[in-house]
């Protein structure tokens, strides 16, 4: 019989322990990509500082670099900066979504 009580006493001690959710916890600003912003960066090639560069002139929170004619998913995100690429390494378009 003392072990079911001090198993209840370590769950009461452990949930206690917890940390209730807030909803108060802060939210990032939403980053609304401008993918005009971005068009300098066709015909450049596709390095890490060009990619990075195009996103933060675009104002997007995150960016994907894709090949000409690879599947992409078909969720739209406006805060992503989509940087098509071609097979020498070329950024071809920048677009939003």
């Amino acid at each position: 019989m003392r072990l079911p009580l001090t198993l209840l006493a370590l769950t009461g001690t452990l949930a206690a322990c917890t940390l209730p959710q807030s909803s108060s916890t802060p939210q990032r600003p939403e980053q609304r990509c401008n993918a005009q912003a971005a068009q300098w960066a066709v015909g450049k090639t596709n390095t890490e500082n060009n990619v990075a560069q195009a996103r933060v002139q675009a104002g997007a929170y995150m960016v994907r670099v894709l090949n000409v004619g690879a599947p992409t998913t078909r969720e739209f995100n406006a805060e992503r900066l989509n940087l098509e690429v071609d097979a020498t390494g070329r950024i071809v378009s920048a677009t939003c979504g």
